[in-house]
C-alpha cells in the first residue's frame, strides 16, 4: 500500500475529492477518463515497475489530442484499502504542483491529457485497487467537467530461496523424507526433487508432494547415496536448495546385532523361568515325609548271637531306643508309608547267623535288618514296614 503523510494538505485534497464528485451533475460531464479495457486488471513483479495508464479527454472527440491552452487539469490517484474502502493518496497534481510518494509520478509532464502514474520498486502491500480522478477546470476556475476510473493491482512475488532438511536417519534398509519449503512466495510456489549427477534422476507422485514439497525415499540402499535438490517456482520466478543424503551401514549392523543378542537373553530368561516354575511345583507335590528315590537301602546287618553282642554297638541301641519313644502312628500314616502290598509284603531273606559257642544252632525267625525278632523285643524296639528296594536299588 502506497500513502502519504496525513498532512493538513492532504486532509484538503481528500475533502475537494469528495466535494467535487458530490457537486457534479451528469450535465456538466463535458470530459471522460479513459483505461484501456485490457489493462484495467494489472499483474507486476515485486521488486519491478509498473504502469497504470489513464487519459482523459473531452466530449465528441474520437482521439486524444493535445490539451487545449485554457485547460486546468487537477489529477489525484488514491489507493483503495480492503473491505472498508478506505483511500490513501498517493500522487495528487494541483495546478503547477505534484506531489506524492518517492516511489509514485506521473508518465507523462504536465500539462499533458495523459494521466498514467508509475509505481518504482513495487511491494506486495501495494496489491488493491487504484482510482484516478480527474477535474477540469479552465482559466477562469470553472469545472468544465470530472471523471473517474478504477484499476486493479496485483503484485506477484518469486519465491523466497527455500530451506531444505533430512528427516529421519539414513542407515541401509530405513526410510528417510527430504522436505523443501520456500517461507514467500505469491502465488504459492510448486515444487520439484530431482538427484544431481552423475546419478540424475527425476521424482513424480507419489513420493513427491509437489505442494508441500517432501520427497519419500523408503528402504535406503548405499546405492542412493548422493546430492538431492529442491526447486521451489512459480510463474515468476524460483529459487532452489540442497541436501547431502549419505547412507551408512554399520550403526544398522550394531542396531540389528543388539536386537538379536537381546531377544536371545529374553528367551534364555523366560526358559529358566519356566523351568524353575516346574521344579517348583514338583517339590511342592511331593509330600514333605516322602522318602527320596535316589536314597541308599540299607544293608543288611549280621549280627552274632546273643544280647550282649547288640548292646556293644551304640549306634543302634539308640536307633532302636529312639524307635521306641515315638508313639504309634495312626493307620493313615502306615498307608501313607506302605508301598503296594504285592511289592512291600515281600521281604527278602535274610542269612543265618554263624555259631559262636559250638553248639548247634537253632532256628531263629529273622526281623527285619537280619536282627531276631525276640532281640529286638527284648531292647524295646517297635516293628515298622520298610519299603521294598530293585535290583537297581530304586525304591519300588
Amino acid at each position: 500500500m502506497i500513502s502519504l503523510p496525513g498532512s493538513p494538505a492532504t486532509s484538503l485534497l481528500r475533502v475537494l475529492f469528495l466535494g467535487l464528485t458530490t457537486l457534479a451533475s451528469p450535465s456538466r460531464a463535458q470530459m471522460e477518463v479513459h483505461v484501456s479495457a485490457s489493462l484495467t486488471k494489472l499483474r507486476a513483479v515485486e521488486g519491478a515497475e509498473v504502469v497504470l495508464p489513464a487519459w482523459y479527454s473531452l466530449q465528441g472527440e474520437l482521439s486524444p489530442t493535445k490539451p487545449k491552452p485554457w485547460e486546468v487539469p487537477t489529477v489525484m490517484w488514491f489507493f483503495v484499502e480492503g473491505k472498508d474502502k478506505n483511500m490513501s493518496q498517493v500522487l495528487a497534481h494541483i495546478g503547477q504542483v505534484t506531489t506524492g510518494m518517492p516511489r509514485a509520478s506521473l508518465v507523462h509532464p504536465m500539462p499533458s491529457r495523459n494521466v498514467s502514474l508509475r509505481l518504482r520498486d513495487l511491494q506486495e502491500k501495494d496489491s488493491g485497487s487504484y482510482l484516478c480522478f480527474v477535474n477540469l477546470q479552465d482559466n477562469q476556475g470553472t469545472v468544465k467537467g470530472q471523471s473517474s476510473k478504477r484499476l486493479e493491482l496485483d503484485v506477484l512475488v518469486p519465491p523466497a530461496p527455500p530451506s531444505c532438511h533430512l528427516r529421519g536417519v539414513a542407515h541401509v534398509g530405513a526410510n528417510v523424507t527430504l522436505s523443501c519449503q520456500s517461507p514467500r512466495s505469491k502465488p504459492t510456489a510448486q515444487y520439484q526433487w530431482v538427484r544431481s549427477p552423475p546419478s540424475s534422476q527425476v521424482f513424480f507422485a507419489p513420493v513427491l508432494d509437489a505442494i508441500h514439497g517432501s520427497l519419500s525415499l523408503k528402504n535406503l540402499s548405499t546405492s542412493m547415496s548422493g546430492v538431492y535438490i529442491c526447486r521451489a517456482h512459480n510463474e515468476v520466478g524460483s529459487a532452489q536448495c540442497n541436501v547431502t543424503l549419505t547412507v551408512s551401514t554399520g550403526p544398522r549392523a550394531m542396531v540389528v546385532a543388539g536386537a538379536v543378542v537381546g531377544t536371545m537373553v529374553g528367551l534364555g530368561l523366560l526358559a529358566g523361568l519356566v523351568l524353575l516354575y516346574q521344579r517348583r511345583g514338583k517339590a511342592l507335590e511331593e509330600p514333605a515325609n516322602d522318602i527320596k528315590e535316589d536314597a541308599i537301602a540299607p544293608r543288611t546287618l549280621l549280627w552274632p548271637k546273643g544280647s550282649d553282642t547288640i548292646s556293644k554297638n551304640g549306634t543302634l541301641s539308640s536307633v532302636t531306643s529312639a524307635r521306641a519313644l515315638r508313639p504309634p502312628q495312626g493307620p493313615s500314616r502306615l498307608g501313607a508309608l506302605t508301598p503296594t502290598p504285592s511289592l512291600s509284603s515281600q521281604v527278602l531273606p535274610s542269612p543265618r547267623l554263624p555259631r559262636t559257642d559250638g553248639a548247634h544252632p537253632q532256628p531263629i525267625s529273622p526281623g527285619p535288618g537280619g536282627v531276631s525278632s525276640s532281640a529286638l523285643s527284648r531292647m524295646g524296639a517297635v516293628p515298622v514296614m520298610v519299603p521294598a528296594q530293585s535290583q537297581a536299588g530304586s525304591l519300588v
